[in-house]
C-alpha cells in the first residue's frame, strides 16, 4: 500500500514505539509523528512512585534474560546482569533512542483522545488539547498493561482491595496481612517483596501454574530451553517438565496446585525467590477465593482467614480507548485476529507494534514487526490477498498451542513468533 511520502502517526514511545520510530525513519519514511502521554520515552518501564501510566515497581527485573532481550541491532551494555532492572532497562531505551535521534519525532505529554477512520483510509487523530491532524499510515504502540481486568467476588471486603496495577513499594503494608490474587509474575513479584515487611503473606492460586526459576543448570533459563527448540513439541515439553522436576521437585511440597499442561502452554511465571519463600514459612498458598464476609476470606477449599488488604494481580484488558468501541474493541475479547498481531485483515493502514504476549521479551519482536511495517509502507513487501484467512489462522494457532484464558488471547511462542517475521524480512 504505498504511498508518495506517507504521514505516519504512532501512539506509543514506549520500548514498541521507539523501535517503530527508528525502523521508519531508517527506511526514509520520517513524515511521521508519535504520540506520547507521558514526559519521556520508555511506558511501562518508568518507574513512579505515582498511580499514573502502567509502571513498574520499585524492585522489578525483567523475566527474560538480557542476550534475549535485546533490539536485533543494540545490545545491551555488556556490564548488565543476566536480569537487568527496571532503571538498567529505562536507560537501555533512553540510549537507543539517542542513539538513532528519535526524540525528535515524538510529542511528548500529548495524550491521544480519539482516533476516526476517513473514508479514504486515512486517520484523522485528536490529541487531548490539540487539534485534529490527518494521516496516512495509523501504527498503535501503546502497550497492553494499562487497564486492569477486575475480576468480581461474591460478598463484600471491608479492607482495602487494589490490583497489581497500583501496587509500586512494599512499605505500606508493613505489619499487615495481605492477600495476593494471582499467579503471574506481577502476583509473584508482589508475594515475595510484601513478604519482606508484612506480617502475613498468602497467595491465591485458582489454576495450577508452572513457576519456573530463573536459572537452570547455571545459565538462565530461557538460554538453557533453546537447546530444546529443534525438538518436536511433545518432546521438548517432556524435557522442559523433566527439567524442572529435578529443579524444583514436585509443586506438591510447596502446597501448590501440579499443572497437567506442558510448560509451556501457559504464560510463564519466571521466580526463583517464591518457592523459597513458600518453604521458608513467609509466603503461604491459598486456593481459590470463595467469598467475602467483612475482612474475612473465604477460600474453595472451606479455609476461612482474615486479611487487612487484597492485591488483585489480574491481568490487564486490552486497552485502545482512542477508539470508538464501536469501531474496534478487543477489551474483552476472545480472539484477537491479526496477521502476524500486526495486520489488521479490513484496515490495511492500521499497523500494530507490539500487540502480543511472548514467551520471552516483546520488543525484540516488536523491532522485527517495526522493520516490516517499513517495508509494507515503502511497497517493498505487500500483504497477502487472503489476510483475514490468515488472520483467522493465527487466532487459531494461539487456541491451539496455549490455554483458552483471557491472558493467552495474544499470546505467542517467542522463537516461532521471531522465525515467521524474519521469514516476511527476508521475502
Amino acid at each position: 500500500m504505498q504511498k508518495d511520502n506517507p504521514r505516519i502517526a504512532i501512539i506509543g514511545a514506549g520500548c514498541s514505539g521507539i523501535t517503530t520510530i527508528k525502523n521508519l525513519a531508517e527506511a526514509g519514511l520520517t513524515n511521521l509523528v508519535c504520540f506520547e502521554q507521558n514526559d519521556q520515552i520508555g511506558g511501562n518501564w518508568i518507574f513512579s512512585p505515582k498511580i499514573s501510566h502502567s509502571s513498574v515497581c520499585e524492585t522489578t527485573h525483567i523475566i527474560s534474560s538480557k542476550k534475549l532481550s535485546e533490539y536485533l541491532d543494540y545490545p545491551m551494555p555488556e556490564h548488565y546482569p543476566d536480569y537487568p532492572s527496571h532503571t538498567q532497562l529505562l536507560a537501555y531505551f533512553q540510549s537507543y533512542a539517542q542513539t538513532f535521534d528519535i526524540e525528535q519525532y515524538i510529542r511528548f505529554n500529548t495524550k491521544v483522545s480519539s482516533v476516526v477512520k476517513n473514508q479514504n483510509e486515512t486517520w484523522t487523530i485528536t490529541p487531548e488539547n490539540g487539534n485534529p491532524e490527518k494521516f496516512d499510515f495509523l501504527l498503535v504502540a501503546n502497550g497492553h498493561h494499562s487497564e486492569p481486568r477486575i475480576p468480581e467476588f461474591s460478598g463484600h471486603f471491608s479492607g482495602k482491595i487494589m490490583h497489581s496495577h497500583e501496587y509500586k513499594t512494599s512499605a505500606p503494608f508493613k505489619d499487615q496481612r495481605v492477600l495476593i490474587v494471582g499467579m503471574g509474575n506481577s502476583a509473584c513479584d508482589c508475594a515475595v517483596e510484601i513478604s519482606r515487611v508484612a506480617d502475613f503473606v498468602a497467595i491465591s492460586q485458582r489454576h495450577a501454574q508452572y513457576v519456573i526459576p530463573k536459572f537452570m543448570m547455571g545459565k538462565p533459563t530461557d538460554i538453557f530451553n533453546e537447546t530444546t527448540e529443534k525438538l518436536p513439541r511433545f518432546m521438548r515439553g517432556f524435557f522442559q517438565k523433566l527439567g524442572l522436576y529435578l529443579q524444583v521437585g514436585s509443586y506438591k511440597n510447596y502446597g501448590l496446585l501440579t499443572p497437567k499442561h506442558g510448560p509451556t502452554d501457559s504464560h510463564p511465571t519466571v521466580n526463583s525467590e517464591l518457592l523459597y519463600k513458600i518453604r521458608h514459612g513467609k509466603v503461604h498458598p491459598r486456593r481459590g477465593i470463595e467469598s467475602f464476609d467483612k475482612h474475612a476470606v473465604q477460600f474453595t477449599d472451606g479455609q476461612t482467614e482474615d486479611y487487612d488488604t487484597i492485591i488483585l494481580a489480574t491481568g490487564y484488558k486490552i486497552a485502545t480507548p482512542f477508539f470508538d468501541p464501536n469501531f474496534l474493541d478487543y477489551s474483552d475479547a476472545d480472539r484477537v485476529p491479526l496477521y502476524l498481531r500486526m495486520f489488521h485483515p479490513t484496515h490495511p493502514s492500521l499497523i500494530f507494534i507490539g500487540l502480543f504476549q511472548p514467551q520471552g521479551a516483546i520488543w525484540p519482536a516488536s523491532d522485527a514487526q517495526a522493520r516490516l511495517a517499513a517495508k509494507y509502507i515503502s511497497g517493498k513487501w505487500t500483504m497477502p490477498e487472503n489476510i483475514a484467512a490468515l488472520a483467522e489462522q493465527d487466532s487459531d494457532e494461539i487456541e491451539r498451542l496455549f490455554l483458552k484464558e483471557k491472558r493467552h488471547t495474544i499470546e505467542v511462542n517467542y522463537n516461532e513468533f521471531m522465525g515467521r517475521l524474519r521469514e516476511e524480512l527476508r521475502s
